[in-house]
């Protein structure tokens, strides 16, 4: 009897129907190709050697033919891996599970075969050695990657192709090889006792080994979630304990500065004309990871027109990216279509990034990539993204940059930041970014100090102003606060909309009357 070489090993045997044919046809038409052996062994040709034994005809003299004595060109080589991987890939119809078996054993090759791959033309003849007068490609292992893009399979399968070699039951890696049972699958039954393996490989009820697939998925499911909220409660208390206070989480909403085709006719719809920006520069330069724990996830808005920026100070911000979600602008109306160059945006994307060693989602738990909610006033953000933050990390400090309004647990900074204790902001005196600065950007357009009047009188001045139709410029002078100030603050006492200024404005004046009679 011959033995069969490793390499012709790598393919699986045909069995059942598949070969009682081919038994047939060499019955019928005889042996049409030989043999091939290599080193006495059985190199290609198993299923024809089986066939011819089983019909008590098989002569070696006759019916072999050694590898070394086949012709081969330059053009391509004497490799019997990359010859035996063609003549199969070519010859055999292989399902997916099947070719990600394969290359998981073509990824266990020792080194010291040769290559899997041809000389290209434009490599030097280095790449070679001579061994018994010919050039054979130079020696080396086959790794993971290319062992998949040699069987056009992904990575992912030949890792579960390679779990399911080393853990599973022989009678498990032949179902497999066999096509009756994808790799995913067979890959979570692998973790299971050998004995429960090969009793539910012979009940021969897929619903029944289905269902205990997913059981045991579900389970592993779990203990990962346990081990990750174990995880990041261990992180939220080495964070808090921390002398100076750093943040686990980061949730920032920067002023981007977008610079429209022209200012003329595209100011009017820009953030500029909205509230203060700042040129990308200052952004990059603050300080976040003096705030930032060693490990921390950073939350990070972006516009699409201003993505490659946001990128950009992800990096400077010493984060790496790792994923984003997006903010789909639709309601019950519909998608909420706003302006664009390219495209009418009806979006707006967080990033997410890290530093460190962060605990990523348990698996099942993660939220969608696209979430939907209506559009809201320009710049502001649904409450929901903070609260898959919350979800996301429970326990570990947090800290909104250019924040709105307070939410319990979180600290606070930025020029709209809630500006009394009760509101639980951060003071920030040690982390180099202060909470609400006056001016956090050096930038005109920021609130000038107003020392003969405080904030009342201020809103009061802005709301007679838009009452009476003022202009923008008056109420700077009035005010001694920039454009964009001005318009902050209107927008603050519900009167940015034009259609519903006049209305607000009078319900403002007579809320400030009622209140200087009181006092009068």
């Amino acid at each position: 009897m011959l033995e069969y070489h490793p390499i012709a090993n790598l393919f699986p045997l045909i069995e059942g129907e598949d070969f009682s044919r081919l038994v047939a046809d060499i019955n019928e038409h005889g042996l049409q190709e030989k043999i091939v052996l290599r080193e006495g062994k059985i190199l290609d040709g198993r299923n024809r050697y089986r066939a011819l034994v089983a019909l008590n005809r098989f002569d070696r003299f006759r019916d072999t033919i050694d590898f070394d004595h086949l012709s081969f060109t330059r053009a391509a080589p004497k490799d019997p891996l990359v010859w035996v991987l063609s003549k199969n890939l070519h010859r055999r119809h292989l399902s997916e599970s099947q070719r990600a078996m394969v290359a998981a054993k073509l990824a266990t090759l020792e080194p010291g075969r040769p290559s899997l791959w041809k000389k290209p033309a434009d490599l030097p003849d280095s790449s070679y050695v001579e061994q018994g007068g010919e050039a054979i490609p130079a020696t080396h292992g086959v790794t993971q990657v290319e062992a998949a893009e040699t069987m056009h399979v992904s990575e992912r399968s030949v890792r579960s192709a390679r779990k399911v070699i080393e853990q599973g039951d022989d009678e498990l890696v032949a179902a497999v090889e066999r096509g009756e049972i994808a790799v995913s699958k067979a890959e979570g039954l692998a973790g299971l006792p050998k004995d429960q393996q090969k009793e539910l490989i012979r009940s021969a009820d897929p619903a029944a080994l289905y269902a205990i697939i997913r059981e045991d998925k579900a389970k592993k499911t779990a203990e990962k979630k346990q081990r990750r909220e174990v995880r990041e409660a261990e992180l939220a208390g080495r964070q808090r304990a921390l002398p100076d206070k750093r943040y686990g989480v980061i949730y920032a909403d920067p002023e981007w500065k977008f610079e429209p085709y022209s200012r003329e006719t595209g100011l009017d719809r820009a953030a500029d004309n909205h509230y203060p920006t700042s040129e990308l520069a200052d952004i990059k330069a603050r300080e976040v990871a003096a705030i930032a724990a060693d490990d921390c996830v950073l939350f990070l808005w972006a516009t699409a027109p201003m993505l490659p920026q946001a990128l950009d100070v992800m990096a400077s911000w010493g984060f790496a990216y790792k994923s984003h979600t997006i903010w789909r602008k639709a309601g019950d109306d519909g998608l909420m279509l706003g302006t664009g160059y390219w495209f009418r945006n009806g979006h707006e994307l967080l990033l997410v990034g890290t530093r460190g060693k962060v605990v990523a989602p348990a698996m099942g738990e993660q939220f969608p990539s696209v979430i939907d909610h209506p559009a809201l006033r320009h710049s502001e953000k649904p409450a929901r993204f903070a609260e898959l933050i919350e979800a996301y990390f429970p326990n570990l400090p947090k800290i909104e940059l250019n924040a709105r309004a307070a939410r319990p647990g979180w600290d606070a900074w930025g020029l709209e930041a809630p500006d009394t204790e009760s509101e639980a902001v951060h003071d920030g005196s040690s982390s180099g970014i202060e909470a609400r600065p006056a001016d956090e950007s050096a930038s005109p357009e920021a609130e000038a100090p107003i020392s003969a009047s405080g904030p009342t009188d201020i809103n009061a001045i802005i709301t007679e102003g838009y009452a009476r139709d003022a202009s923008i410029t008056e109420l700077m002078a009035l005010t001694g606060l920039g454009r964009s100030a001005v318009k902050m603050r209107a927008k603050r006492l519900g009167l940015s909309d034009p259609e519903r200024q006049r209305a607000a404005a009078r319900q403002n004046m007579t809320k400030l009357n009622a209140e200087r009679g009181g006092a009068a």
